[in-house]
């Protein structure tokens, strides 16, 4: 049977790639170390399969079609965006598994959007790129919930989500090994004036949250306050809820790192979702 044998959360900020010199060098080394050690981590857990979670910027969807959350089943490559310094690839997708997902959820009463072809924007693809292609021979699962524009995804709907996810692989009969990445920033405004501020405070906040195993936290926090303290762009914690919903037992976090960056006008976060004893 298929199961999830990890999982981690991490950013998708484009400048990681996009623009790394603007930043403080010795932060930017402390954030590749991290990554460093997820890989290091998916390749002792003899993962073949990412499944990664983030969320569109108006870069693939926009006012025409706002999906609440989406799964590619099919061809899948990236970045769409040519400015993040990465030469656009083909991104093995594990299709079977990928479309038993699907068709679990729609069974659960999920009623996803689908795409049979999709290129990646930075929301999936920077972690792609930094935690799934080092692996020789992994896989890709890209799925996408509604936590960068409104209307949002009720992160109460994130967990079930999640649930729904992990369920799925769990009924999987095949002997594929999963992990699952939530992605994304914790404290950043998006096109606003205070943009580039960070909260550390409220950075701190979540990422105990994380490290306690605490969904129900998580999902309480409102958006008023969310919004309030960690910005616009901290709405992306729905894709962290989806990741450890998704893992199959307790669990407790692992701080890799944590950086507070404005330059990169985010607060940078990894940590690794380990099966609480």
């Amino acid at each position: 049977m298929a199961q999830i044998v990890g999982g981690f959360i991490m950013p998708h900020d484009p400048l990681i790639t996009g623009n790394p010199e603007i930043a403080d060098a010795s932060q930017v080394a402390t954030v590749e170390e991290a990554f460093g050690r997820v890989v290091g981590r998916v390749k002792e857990l003899k993962a073949d399969t990412a499944i990664v979670i983030g969320d569109d910027h108006f870069t693939m969807f926009g006012p025409h079609c706002l999906p609440p959350y989406l799964i590619g089943i099919g061809d899948v490559e990236g970045p769409e965006e040519n400015w993040l310094r990465i030469d656009r690839y083909t991104v093995p997708n594990n299709t079977a598994l990928a479309e038993h997902i699907m068709n679990f959820g729609f069974d659960q009463g999920f009623d996803w959007a689908v795409a049979k072809s999709l290129v990646l924007d930075h929301g999936t693809m920077i972690p792609v790129h930094k935690a799934v292609t080092p692996v020789p021979g992994m896989r890709t699962i890209p799925i996408y919930t509604a936590s960068g524009v409104t209307p949002l995804l009720r992160t109460k709907r994130a967990k079930q989500l999640g649930q729904m996810i992990g369920a799925a692989v769990a009924a999987y009969p095949g002997n594929d090994r999963v992990v699952v990445y939530g992605t994304g920033g914790i404290s950043h405004w998006v096109g606003t004036a205070e943009m580039g501020r960070v909260n550390t405070e409220f950075d701190r906040l979540v990422l105990g949250m994380v490290e306690r195993g605490d969904i129900d936290g998580l999902v309480d926090l409102s958006d008023e306050y969310v919004l309030e303290h960690g910005g616009n762009g901290a709405f992306e914690i729905r894709n962290w809820i989806v990741a450890m919903a998704a893992m199959p037992s307790n669990i407790r976090g692992e701080l890799l790192c944590y950086e507070p960056m404005p330059p990169w006008i985010t607060g940078i976060g990894l940590a690794e979702l380990k099966f609480a004893a």
